[in-house]
């Protein structure tokens, strides 16, 4: 699926029906691996996801601590955590492995965005979902979903 954001409340849109076809899965965490360049829409797709799930945090790239873990006030359709990942700073997915990527995929409450996923695609599941973003001008944005 293609869609077009010409601004933040296009992409919040986005957000809340991707949210509606998110289903958790039986055995393991839901991953959304996300892909673009540097301001291509990555974390502010992150952002309307956590603020339609009623986070009250600021949500900012975990650059330099590599993941955040946000607890859901109430549970969504049987997910408790949203975890933020950015990859940027990793060789591979031999680095995720290294901060816990095996209890924070194992928790079937998680619902996992990687940021520049494409770095640790060698350890990503099959079942990932995939968004890529492409920067068109300053307000538009390109969203290539892949469930």
């Amino acid at each position: 699926m293609e869609l077009i954001s010409k601004n933040i409340e296009e992409t919040a849109e986005i957000g809340l029906k991707f949210l509606r076809f998110v289903k958790q899965n039986s055995k393991k965490a839901v991953v959304v691996g996300l892909k673009g360049d540097l301001g291509s829409g990555k974390t502010a797709f992150v952002k309307v996801i956590a603020e339609h799930l009623n986070i009250p945090d600021v949500i900012t790239s975990p650059t330099f601590v590599i993941q955040k873990k946000y607890p859901l006030e109430k549970r969504f359709k049987g997910f408790k955590n949203l975890m933020h990942i950015d990859a940027y700073r990793l060789k591979n997915g031999g680095d995720l492995k290294k901060i816990g990527w095996s209890e924070i995929f194992d928790n079937r409450e998680n619902l996992i965005f990687i940021e520049w996923a494409d770095i640790v695609e060698d350890i990503l599941p099959k079942n990932a979902i995939e968004i890529s973003f492409e920067f068109v001008d300053e307000n538009t944005r390109k969203m290539k979903i892949n469930f």
